[in-house]
């Protein structure tokens, strides 16, 4: 169906006044503890699954609309992503909410028969404000998590994609549960009334200045929250990398979305011997991409608003390197050519200012030590890193380098399958999500203990009054060290009786041998006292 021939409502805010009545009516929702039942959550997930396949139409002509995003991308990023999200949650949710038992060696041996489990609860009200590079997938992705922690949610849509905004509006007002689950479309007003109001949980993606706004904001009432931020993500390239493999992927990273991705490479730091040669790669990939030229594909999505065009192109305008690939922009399309820029200076609006577009940098480097360095003064942690070399390479970039994540000859793999966990360090984020990870995100593990009345023979040391005998055969139950004052393991005749004993023994059989020594031991000195 072409996007021209789906109707999509025209963008409405939401009357600000309103907005408490409908944070008080999810959170009231949850206090019913409905949202605790896994069939009932099953239930949400399965209409939200079947909601986002039948309005498919309206979600693919939004995404055209709002981003020139290509049916193929809509289809593979955006609505199947979601798809799978909830087939995921569907098929793990009564496994993920099971109670996980705790024993040896987390809970002493001693300690077995009082029934430490975990238990998994929804935090509460859950706020989700999505970003408008990926407006279906990182609005919609959270919320299978929220739903199947068993929070109610609010979900606010980036005003920057309004189209996909108002299909997710309607989408969700009709087919999930209204008391449970709500949209709230507008602006800074708006994210600024919602901000107001409590939540259990606030999960937002977007830029690291929103990002700490809405922290601080949280912070006054003590709400945890999920940041998924940006940053200005490095790759390298060393003399053992394939270079063709190289380019291709790279750039890659840089035309999805119109390099509109968080994860997307801000800068390449490559062996200065080899930038020439890398150079002619990517014009070679480039024309392999775009063999009638990028503004000609069909394939190619544009730059979100006029703002965001005008951000990118003064960053070009503003290099004092050469562009050696690219750089073509037309404003009244919205497009700009994958364009990459050779720099001579870590201090070009190239590298300091993060592009989330599809422009990026090329600084030649003399070493892995060189690239490191440049690396860790221009972010210290970004979302994500990429290095091409040799394995030993690639082991050390990742040991010398922290990020959110990483991947090792290619461009943001590890972000590309959806039940793996995915987030950012630092400046780049804080929480994970993803698969259980987003599970796990709107959940409380609570830790529980079930003592049987009986036990109190077990538990006499903890009453008064005091006995220091008794303290002493809790003592005798601690693990004792086998190491010195300066950290060095010994390995005295304990160690060895303790093997020919079979006490090296792991997990709760070490643990239960161990005690029933002690106990033991304890026997035969009080019969020997009585002696």
């Amino acid at each position: 169906m072409a996007a021209t021939s789906v109707k999509i409502p025209e963008f409405e805010t939401t009357a600000v006044d309103v907005i408490p009545a409908i944070a008080s009516n999810v959170r009231g929702t949850f206090r019913t503890n409905k949202t605790k039942n896994v069939q009932w959550r099953l239930t949400q997930l399965r209409k939200l699954y079947w909601a986002i396949e039948d309005y498919r139409p309206q979600l693919m002509a939004a995404l055209k609309k709002d981003l020139n995003k290509s049916e193929y991308e809509a289809v593979l990023t955006e609505v199947d992503w979601v798809k799978s999200d909830c087939m995921f949650m569907i098929k793990n949710l009564e496994t993920f909410v099971k109670d996980e038992k705790l024993a040896a060696p987390t809970v002493p041996a001693h300690f077995s028969l009082m029934k430490f489990r975990v238990r998994k609860e929804p935090l509460g009200a859950a706020l989700i404000i999505g970003p408008y590079n990926y407006p279906v997938q990182l609005t919609l992705s959270p919320l299978v998590g929220a739903i199947a922690a068993g929070c109610t949610a609010v979900l606010k849509p980036s005003e920057l994609t309004p189209n996909c905004a108002m299909v997710m509006k309607e989408m969700v007002q009709k087919r999930l549960d209204p008391n449970a689950y709500a949209v709230v479309n507008g602006g800074i007003p708006e994210v600024t009334a919602l901000l107001e109001e409590k939540w259990d949980k606030i999960f937002f993606t977007g830029s690291a200045q929103v990002g700490t706004v809405i922290a601080k904001k949280a912070a006054e009432t003590l709400t945890p929250v999920c940041l998924e931020l940006g940053g200005r993500n490095p790759a390298f390239i060393t003399k053992n990398a394939n270079l063709k493999v190289a380019a291709k992927r790279l750039l890659w990273g840089k035309t999805l979305n119109a390099g509109q991705v968080c994860l997307s490479q801000n800068y390449i730091l490559v062996d200065i011997d080899l930038v020439p040669n890398f150079i002619e790669h990517l014009k070679d990939a480039y024309k392999e991409y775009f063999p009638n030229g990028a503004k000609a594909s069909p394939d190619l999505g544009r730059i979100v608003n006029a703002r965001h065009f005008h951000r990118l192109k003064k960053m070009l305008d503003e290099t004092k390197g050469k562009i050696v690939m690219g750089g073509e922009m037309d404003e009244s399309e919205l497009f700009i050519e994958p364009t990459a820029v050779l720099l001579n200076s870590t201090n070009d609006s190239m590298m300091t200012e993060e592009s989330f577009g599809p422009i990026f940098s090329i600084y030649p480097v003399h070493s892995l030590d060189q690239a490191l360095n440049i690396a860790n003064s221009v972010h210290r942690t970004p979302l994500a890193l990429y290095s091409f070399g040799s394995k030993k390479e690639n082991e050390r970039v990742l040991n010398e380098m922290t990020s959110g994540g990483a991947t090792l000859n290619d461009s943001y793999f590890h972000g590309s399958v959806n039940t793996v966990p995915f987030g950012g360090v630092g400046d780049s984020g804080t929480g994970v999500a993803h698969g259980k990870a987003a599970f796990d995100t709107f959940s409380h593990t609570r830790t529980i203990a079930e003592i049987p009345n009986w036990a109190d023979g077990i538990l006499r040391a903890r009453y008064m009054p005091y006995d220091f005998k008794n303290l002493r055969m809790i003592r005798a139950l601690a693990p004792k060290p086998n190491f010195d004052r300066n950290g060095k393991v010994i390995k005295g005749l304990g160690y060895w009786i303790s093997l020919v004993l079979g006490l090296g023994a792991k997990g709760a059989k070490g643990a239960l041998l161990r005690w029933l020594l002690v106990l033991a031991g304890g026997y035969f000195y009080q019969q020997r006292r009585q002696s």
